[in-house]
């Protein structure tokens, strides 16, 4: 019962990843970011190093309430560029160097997007990430378990097995199938 929950998520994510249309379709907005931060943290002609990555980053999340994780950050002569990514969302910013300002865009995908992300653990981090596995080893405890269980009751034993060497056999061969 502890890996229910993972279960249930990682089954109905797993529909959704493969048919996202079902559910609502595709729910993508995109918002214009735009503003002036302090030139001081972007140390013109000093270079990369010079620049505050943490003031530039942390300024962009509390004007624009962007949420994710730093994907790429991206610092030249003239401008830097900023990318936040995180489940379901991203964000791509351009900062002038020499003025301070910034423009770049926004874009929320809607809750499928998100769930979906989730699911393959893309742009969640690393405690998400921790996350899966742990429900990946639940997952495979329960499966060995049934096994196990299966072993003991004699009566259910050579029938439980030939359908599970079914059940692996039809999954080889619509790989063999169609994938290979």
């Amino acid at each position: 019962m502890l890996g229910l929950g993972a279960l249930l998520f990682f089954s109905v994510t797993g529909i959704t990843l493969n048919h996202p249309s079902w559910l609502l379709g595709s729910r993508r907005r995109s918002d214009k970011v735009e503003g002036r931060m302090e030139v001081a943290w972007l140390a013109l002609g000093r270079g990369e190093d010079a620049v505050d990555k943490l003031q530039v980053v942390e300024h962009l999340r509390r004007q624009h309430g962007l949420p994710g994780l730093v994907d790429d950050f991206r610092v030249e002569d003239a401008e830097c560029s900023v990318a936040i990514k995180g489940p379901g969302a991203s964000a791509d910013v351009t900062v002038d160097r020499k003025t301070g300002e910034y423009r770049g865009e926004r874009i929320r995908e809607g809750w499928v997007a998100v769930v979906n992300d989730l699911h393959k653990g893309r742009h969640a981090g690393p405690a998400w990430a921790w996350l899966i596995d742990v429900s990946g080893a639940l997952l495979a405890v329960v499966s060995a378990s049934g096994l196990w269980l299966l072993w003991y009751v004699r009566r259910r034993r050579a029938t439980g097995l030939w359908t599970g060497l079914v059940g692996l056999g039809v999954l080889v061969a619509a790989w063999w199938i169609w994938v290979a």
